[in-house]
């Protein structure tokens, strides 16, 4: 299948329009789009569209009680990845609008600089140098 793209993420919330404030605060990223019913909304990332839904919002598109239940959950097993032109003050940013700092800025072998922080939500967002192709 090589036309298959990564079209969006959508990480499920309790308050969509106060994660979106928090992302946009600490990350400059810009608002795309609010829904009028607040239960869903978009970072303005580029080709991939990065969204936020409530978790009730979420829940209710299942009937299976394990997936229904995976919604009280943490978000776990996965990060989110922001290629940033100065980790350091990214993070510094971010963690002065809120976010959790979870690793501070760190030169990795391969020559990246990557630092990791926390929204209130637990997403874990990586920031990272850009990777030499």
């Amino acid at each position: 299948m090589t036309n298959v793209k990564l079209g969006y993420l959508i990480l499920y919330v309790d308050h969509v329009p106060a994660t979106l404030d928090a992302w946009k605060a600490a990350f400059g990223l810009e608002i795309h789009w609010l829904h009028d019913d607040n239960n869903y909304g978009e970072l303005a990332t580029g080709e991939t569209t990065l969204s936020f839904a409530e978790k009730e919002f979420g829940r209710a598109h299942f009937t299976d009680q394990a997936t229904r239940a995976s919604f009280d959950q943490k978000p776990a097993r996965f990060e989110i990845g922001l290629t940033v032109p100065d980790v350091q003050v990214a993070f510094d940013r971010a963690v002065a609008c809120g976010m959790t700092p979870i690793v501070a800025p760190i030169q990795k072998p391969w020559g990246q600089t990557v630092g990791w922080v926390s929204d209130a939500n637990g997403i874990l967002v990586e920031l990272g140098s850009a990777m030499e192709a």
